[in-house]
C-alpha cells in the first residue's frame, strides 16, 4: 500500500492527507519507532544480539517483522515465523512470508561475517513446511563459528543505508555499471534478474500497464484492502505503540484521526476519491519510473522462496551501495484469484512461464529523494527464550 494521500473519513467523505495545513505538526516518525535503526546492538554483550539487532532491519512485507529467535542454546539461533503476522487475502500462500524470513537470514549472515562469524545455516531443521500453509516448526536452524577464513561482506555498509523508496523517481535512467553492481551481488546464487529501460520502449509500457492494472485490483478488492487497513500506524502514539506495519504520520490525517473521523473500519467503493486519487497518485509514479528489475527462480518450494529472499535483500543493498531506489510491485506476484492475469501477464513477459519458474521479485528502479527508515520494534520484542 503507497504511503497514502487519500482517505476515507466517516460519513463517507474524503480528504487530501497530504494538506498542506496545520503546519505546526510535523511529519516525521517518532523517535521511539527508529530507535532500532541507531547503533544497532551497540550495548550488546552476547554477539548474537549485535547479530540479530541489524537482522531486524530486514524488509519484510507490509512491514509485519514476522521473526521469532531461540537464543536459549549458546552460539546458536532458532528462527520462527511468528504466525499472527501472516497476510492471507494477500499473500495466501505465504510466499511473501517466507522471503522475508529469507531477508532477515541474510542481514543476519552479513552481519555475522563482520565480526569473524561464519553462520552455519540448516534451513527447516524439523520438516519444511507445506506448500500452502506454515505452522510451528522452525524455519531455520544458525549457529555462529569464529572463522578466521571468514570475510566481511562489503554490503554491510549499506544495511543501515536501505529503506524502501515510494516516492516519485527520477526520470534518469540507471548506469548499466549500476545495473551489472546489482547483478553481481546475486552471481553463483540459484536466481536469474534482469533489467529493463528506455532502450525497450514496447517492454516499458507493458510493465508499466501490468503495474497499474495490479495495483487497481488489490485497491477495488475489499478484503484486500483491508488487509492494508488493518495495520495502518496512525499518529505518533500508533506508530510508537506498534513500531510496526503502515506509517501515516502527516498532520491532517492525525489530526481527523483525534477526532474520530478517520473511517479504517470499511473498504471504500471503487469510484470513492480515496480510491481513484490512490490510482492516480501510484499510476503517475510508474509512468515517470526509469526502470524496472525482476528477480525469478526454477521452483517455488519454501527453500526456494526463503534463498529468493535472501537474494533480494543483496539486489537491494546493491543497489543502495549505487545510489539507486527500489520498490517492490508485489501486487502482480500475489497468489489469490482476482491477479490471476497480472500474475500471468508478468510471467509471461519476463518469459518465466509458470509453475515451473516463479518471478519471486518485481520493482521499481532508480534515483529518487532519500528517504527514512521503517519502524522497527526492536530486538527483546523478537526473542522467545534468551
Amino acid at each position: 500500500m503507497q504511503r497514502r494521500h487519500f482517505i476515507r473519513i466517516a460519513g463517507g467523505g474524503v480528504v487530501l492527507g497530504a494538506t498542506a495545513g496545520l503546519a505546526a505538526c510535523s511529519s516525521a516518525l517518532p523517535p521511539e519507532a527508529l530507535g532500532a535503526w541507531q547503533a544497532p546492538g551497540s550495548d550488546a554483550t552476547d554477539v548474537r544480539h549485535w547479530v540479530l539487532s541489524h537482522a531486524i532491519l530486514a524488509p519484510h512485507s507490509h512491514n509485519l517483522q514476522s521473526w521469532l529467535v531461540d537464543l536459549s542454546q549458546p552460539n546458536e539461533i532458532t528462527l520462527y515465523c511468528d504466525l499472527t503476522r501472516l497476510l492471507p487475502e494477500t499473500d495466501p500462500l505465504s510466499r511473501q512470508i517466507m522471503m522475508s524470513q529469507g531477508t532477515f537470514l541474510e542481514l543476519l549472515d552479513i552481519a555475522a561475517r563482520q565480526k569473524g562469524l561464519r553462520a552455519d545455516i540448516t534451513l527447516f531443521p524439523q520438516g519444511v513446511f507445506g506448500p500452502s500453509t506454515l505452522d510451528k516448526r522452525p524455519t531455520a536452524h544458525i549457529r555462529l563459528n569464529p572463522d578466521a577464513t571468514v570475510q566481511p561482506d562489503p554490503l554491510f555498509a549499506q544495511i543501515l543505508r536501505r529503506h524502501t523508496n515510494r516516492e516519485a523517481y527520477e526520470p534518469r535512467e540507471p548506469a548499466a555499471a549500476a545495473l551489472q553492481a546489482i547483478a553481481a551481488s546475486v552471481a553463483g546464487e540459484p536466481v536469474r534478474v534482469g533489467f529493463v529501460a528506455g532502450a525497450q520502449p514496447e517492454q516499458m509500457a507493458q510493465h508499466r500497464a501490468i503495474a497499474m492494472e495490479a495495483w487497481r485490483i488489490e485497491l477495488v478488492t475489499p478484503r484486500t484492502i483491508m488487509e492494508s487497513y488493518k495495520v495502518l500506524r496512525v499518529g505518533p502514539e500508533e506508530i510508537a505503540r506498534h513500531r510496526d506495519g503502515i506509517s501515516i504520520n502527516t498532520p491532517m490525517v492525525r489530526t481527523l484521526n483525534a477526532l474520530g473521523l478517520f473511517d479504517r473500519s470499511k473498504a471504500p467503493g471503487p469510484d470513492d476519491a480515496a480510491t481513484t486519487g490512490q490510482i492516480k497518485d501510484f499510476n503517475a509514479k510508474i509512468a515517470t519510473t526509469p526502470a524496472f528489475f525482476w528477480l525469478v527462480t526454477e521452483g517455488n518450494d519454501r527453500v526456494t522462496q526463503v534463498n529468493a529472499g535472501r537474494a533480494y535483500v543483496r539486489t537491494q543493498l546493491a543497489a543502495t551501495a549505487q545510489g539507486l531506489s527500489m520498490q517492490p510491485l508485489s501486487q502482480a506476484l500475489q497468489e489469490y484469484p482476482e491477479q490471476a492475469k497480472p500474475y500471468a501477464d508478468i510471467h509471461a513477459l519476463l518469459q518465466a512461464p509458470s509453475p515451473r519458474y516463479t518471478v519471486q521479485m518485481w520493482a521499481r528502479l532508480g534515483h529518487a529523494p532519500a528517504v527514512g527508515p521503517s519502524p522497527r520494534r526492536g530486538l527483546q520484542d523478537h526473542i522467545l527464550k534468551a
